[in-house]
């Protein structure tokens, strides 16, 4: 069954006002003339790479039901949402669409969500890990979401929020819980206020051809707004988009395997990311086999990031902190990558929240870093660790082994190139890397 979103019909969710900036952008991309007929799902391809494992096929549907809208922007059409759906088969609680098999979801519309925080608080639905919480969770099997819409988070009054409470929770833009096999392709979404989406428990899932970006319009920063994060999931490809945050670009969280992220721009980020990881003891923690190619790196903190906690508790802020977890990272990749103004072109360590490496070569991680690859790395460097480019730092070769560094020309600010700090790690393998020692702060 293919669900439209009318193009006609700007649904919102909870009676929320609209995110101007966002719905203005929305409207100013819309055709003269609006055709109510639903879209074709984007026929995706992948390029250069293939998914590590064959995605399974998902046949077309024959069944069109079309969502209808108050049209006020006040008033809730998440009801209107929901006997769609209902049309097709059975749901969960509001808005839980864990459900789904056989359906394409064709969003052409407007939909925000409602900035009522109180009410997110208690309603949103809690995924444990770091405290996350999702607006909805989308899952079930063989589910395709695309149309060229846009997700309006509307973030603002979440960030100002969060300046005065940083243990509020504040809700991911989209939730993809337990989804198997599906697609999200050629959508916009903007001003998460928190991580723009979170993809856990699933398998065999492809994003494609999305537009990220939000920041905050007031002295209070937008925290923690990740485009991608996964958790627990296996075979997710991402690729073919464009992302404008403040945190992560993409984020692989603990027991994500064989992904794929390909041709993306990211802009003001804190790089692809590997991590945090061992966050929590007595749990194992797995990031292995992922591949990171063909992406451009602009305003960043870092490009390539591997995050592992030590192993004795250390504090990164008051609402993160960790450490003495176990697993593994192993067989990440990292290819063809240019950079402008990025603190770090490289960043991998074992010592993070922990900025004592004294302290931290005591006790050192209890999970592994063996065979990271980083090839074709490009561009400059900013001022902020000038005349050092990169770090990389174990807390013990006996838990760090085998991170290999090729065909790499940064250049910092002041002309000086590939200038890393250096700690525990076999610098033989760094080619074209000169390392100096590590300093505590």
């Amino acid at each position: 069954m293919q669900l439209k979103s009318s193009i006609a019909a700007l649904l919102q969710c909870l009676a929320a006002s609209a995110t101007w900036t966002a719905y203005e952008e929305y409207l100013s991309g819309l055709p003269k003339h609006i055709s109510r007929r639903p879209s074709h799902r984007p026929s995706l391809t992948f390029k250069p790479n293939e998914p590590w494992n064959p995605l399974p096929s998902s046949p077309p549907r024959h069944k069109t039901c079309y969502v209808h809208s108050h049209d006020d922007l006040k008033t809730d059409d998440s009801k209107y949402i929901l006997e769609a759906l209902r049309e097709w088969g059975d749901i969960g609680t509001a808005l839980n669409l864990q459900f789904l098999k056989h359906i394409d979801i064709d969003i052409q519309a407007y939909i925000q969500l409602t900035n009522d925080t109180a009410y997110w608080q208690s309603h949103a639905f809690n995924q444990t890990f770091q405290n996350a919480t999702t607006f909805f969770q989308l899952g079930g099997t063989d589910v395709n979401v695309y149309g060229g819409g846009m997700l309006d988070g509307n973030g603002q009054v979440w960030y100002d929020l969060y300046a005065e409470d940083i243990y509020i929770l504040r809700p991911i833009l989209v939730g993809v819980i337990d989804l198997h096999s599906g697609s999200i392709s050629n959508l916009c979404w903007r001003y998460s206020p928190q991580w723009y989406s979170l993809t856990a428990n699933s398998t065999d899932v492809v994003f494609s051809g999305i537009d990220v970006s939000g920041y905050s319009q007031s002295s209070n920063t937008a925290k923690n707004t990740d485009g991608w994060d996964t958790y627990r999931s296996s075979n997710i490809v991402i690729q073919d988009s464009v992302i404008n945050n403040g945190d992560d670009c993409v984020s692989f969280k603990p027991n994500s395997t064989e992904i794929l992220v390909q041709n993306l721009h990211c802009n003001g980020s804190h790089g692809i990311s590997v991590g945090s990881l061992g966050q929590y003891a007595g749990e194992t923690d797995i990031v292995e086999n992922v591949l990171v190619t063909n992406i451009t790196m602009f305003n960043a903190s870092d490009m390539t990031r591997i995050k592992v906690w030590p192993g004795s508790a250390a504090a990164l802020s008051g609402d993160l902190q960790g450490g003495g977890g176990t697993g593994r990272v192993s067989n990440i990749s990292y290819t063809d990558m240019a950079i402008s103004n990025v603190d770090y072109a490289i960043e991998i360590t074992q010592c993070y929240g922990q900025n004592n490496f004294t302290l931290c070569n005591e006790y050192p991680s209890k999970l592994s870093i063996e065979g990271v690859k980083i090839a074709g790395l490009k561009g400059s460097t900013s001022v902020n660790y000038e005349p050092v480019s990169g770090y990389v730092v174990c807390s013990s070769p006996e838990v760090c082994s085998g991170i290999e560094v090729e065909d790499i020309d940064v250049v910092a600010p002041d002309g000086t190139r590939n200038l890393f700090e250096c700690g525990n790690v076999d610098e033989s393998l760094l080619q074209g890397v000169t390392c100096k020692p590590v300093q505590d702060d």
